[in-house]
């Protein structure tokens, strides 16, 4: 099969010179002018606090308490899924050694924890559904070398397999999104197989998934060659798609959906914007910059057990003076979580067995050692008193690397484990919050009179 893509059109240096040059010269908005009006940029109080901008039941997110005047109390993280911590559905996991996505899924998407029977049926449901239409390979066979930007096109494509695509009932919305639930790993798989074979020029296959598997299972049964893996590397992968899968109404992919949401368009039009939002290194790229910044600070740090060296190392890098010369330590701070992210601490504590099992024993280490040496750092060279801790990055990254897994899929895989918490939402947003999202934006352009073609 050949495949030849046109390009999209470029225009001249020159021309896109002066076009530059031209909206330089008529645009620009002071930061100073927001904080002098009051306005909450990224929808953000001054001490970093989020802006209370709806109401959900589906997850809390809880990284800080305030006291009586206000102040902000920092106070280890909790992620609680409709009133369950995650670290008791982690320790359930292992203490029966069981699989607990599809768990969450039902968890997230109905409100309650699911009996044996009906999380017996509900995993024999979404094993039925992973498969993807008759036909939709033709929407496949225009690869993209990102994998999230062909999830967009293969999540939007659904719609022409669907009679009920508009019908916005919440019998056919949880339908949609029991069938996005079980398809998407399949999806993702698909479009990988289909960037190495046109973009990498390396040889593609597709395995047919097999009954019985968890999500976790799925993932790996189809994405390597041979198909086979230990109990152990399913059960991290568990894990990962766990503390993935919800992280409140506020974060910018789920409010994304909650917006899309609440002008009463389709599923396929909200889940495709969400993921389209999780795309951007801001939101879910930031695991891959995890992996390459470890690499790169492993190829300069000499000694990575002298923690003076390693030290000094980050320190260069705050001040851009090493590593990518963003000047920020990936894997370390968050919005809302102050002395611990329970994501990143549970992945640590699941992932170092396998780490000394696999080689990764250096990598791990180095990890730790960020984890610890870091929030002295920022405080050291920001000048802050706000403290900062490690986020659920910093050992996803290495734990995909672990299990073999390209980086090219290590976003995708967040927005797999993310779609539960998306639809959760949605369904929320549909059936309950009924008015559009409507934010205000001040214009402080100024008034000018309209000239005629011939006096400009």
């Amino acid at each position: 099969m050949n495949y030849k893509h046109a390009e999209v059109a470029t225009l001249s240096p020159q021309m896109m010179r002066t076009l530059c040059e031209e909206y330089i010269a008529n645009n620009y908005i002071d930061p100073e002018t927001s904080e002098r009006l009051g306005v909450k940029r990224g929808l953000r109080n001054p001490d970093g606090t989020g802006v209370l901008a709806g109401l959900t039941n589906v997850c809390d997110v809880v990284g800080y308490k305030k006291d009586q005047e206000g102040h902000v109390i920092p106070i280890p993280g909790k992620l609680i899924y409709r009133g369950v911590n995650i670290e008791e559905i982690v320790e359930e996991a292992y203490r029966n050694d069981r699989f607990v996505f599809e768990e969450v899924i039902w968890l997230l998407l109905f409100g309650s924890l699911p009996t044996q029977s009906q999380l017996d049926e509900f995993c024999e449901l979404l094993a039925e559904h992973r498969a993807l239409p008759d036909g939709f390979m033709d929407t496949m066979n225009a690869p993209s070398p990102n994998v999230m930007n062909k999830m967009q096109r293969c999540v939007l494509g659904l719609y022409s397999y669907d009679e009920h695509a508009e019908d916005l009932s919440l019998e056919n919305i949880l339908n949609q999104s029991i069938n996005l639930i079980a398809s998407m790993p399949t999806m993702m798989v698909n479009a990988y197989q289909m960037k190495r074979r046109y973009y990498d020029k390396q040889s593609m296959f597709f395995h047919l998934p097999k009954p019985g598997q968890s999500t976790a299972e799925h993932i790996l049964s189809t994405y390597r060659p041979d198909q086979k893996f230990t109990h152990e590397e399913a059960k991290l992968l568990d894990m990962c798609l766990l503390v993935h899968a919800d992280h409140g109404g506020g974060n910018c992919s789920t409010f994304t959906t909650r917006v899309l949401s609440s002008s009463g368009t389709d599923t396929y039009s909200a889940i495709a914007a969400a993921i389209g939002a999780l795309k951007g290194p801001k939101h879910g790229g930031a695991n891959l910059m995890v992996n390459r910044q470890l690499q790169d600070i492993l190829k300069h740090v000499e000694n990575p057990e002298d923690d003076d060296e390693v030290r000094e190392y980050l320190r260069r890098i705050l001040r851009k003076q090493a590593g990518d010369g963003s000047g920020l330590i990936y894997g370390v701070g968050h919005a809302v979580y102050t002395v611990s992210d329970p994501r990143e601490v549970i992945l640590k504590n699941r992932a170092r067995h396998l780490a000394y099992e696999k080689g990764f024993e250096e990598e791990y280490n180095m990890l730790c050692s960020i984890e610890r040496l870091a929030p002295g750092i920022f405080a050291e060279e920001k000048g802050s008193t706000k403290p900062v801790c490690a986020n659920v990055d910093l050992f996803s990254g290495l734990i995909y690397n672990m299990l073999g897994i390209s980086e090219d899929l290590y976003t995708p895989l967040f927005a797999i484990a993310r779609v539960p918490g998306w639809c959760a939402h949605r369904v929320e947003e549909v059936v309950f919050a009924n008015r559009i999202i409507r934010p205000a934006y001040k214009y402080l352009g100024v008034r000018q009179k309209y000239k005629p073609i011939e006096e400009r």
